[in-house]
């Protein structure tokens, strides 16, 4: 049974600092893509950052800059750095899992984690 989990979320002032993470079991990491995404209640979700399983990261426009995707395949985890916090950072932040194989795609999602910035 795969599983992933999410932690490191909490309540920050503006300008502040986090770092998520995640940890993945019943799978190996390194064959997979492996994503942060946010969401706003009422919004999409939205591509915060991605690491290929080559390791090559991208990020979206809003935290270009600010946020940086770290892998450790041997861990099994990903982590999202976070820097300069803003408040429209404020959301919840769910960890990503995917992998297309043999005409199947496997894609797995953590239960999320919230962040809220704020003074």
């Amino acid at each position: 049974q795969v599983q992933v989990v999410e932690s490191g979320g909490g309540l920050v002032q503006p300008g502040g600092s986090l770092r998520l993470s995640c940890t993945v079991s019943g799978i190996a990491i390194k064959d997979y893509g492996m994503n942060w995404f946010r969401q706003v209640p009422g919004n999409q979700r939205e591509l915060v950052a991605t690491s290929t399983n080559g390791d090559i990261r991208t990020y979206g426009d809003a935290v270009r800059g600010r946020f940086t995707i770290i892998r450790d395949n041997a861990k099994k985890a990903i982590y999202l750095e976070m820097n300069d916090l803003k408040l429209e950072d404020t959301a919840v932040y769910y960890c990503n899992a995917i992998r297309l194989w043999k005409g199947h795609a496997y894609d797995y999602w953590g239960q999320g984690t919230q962040v809220t910035v704020s003074s």
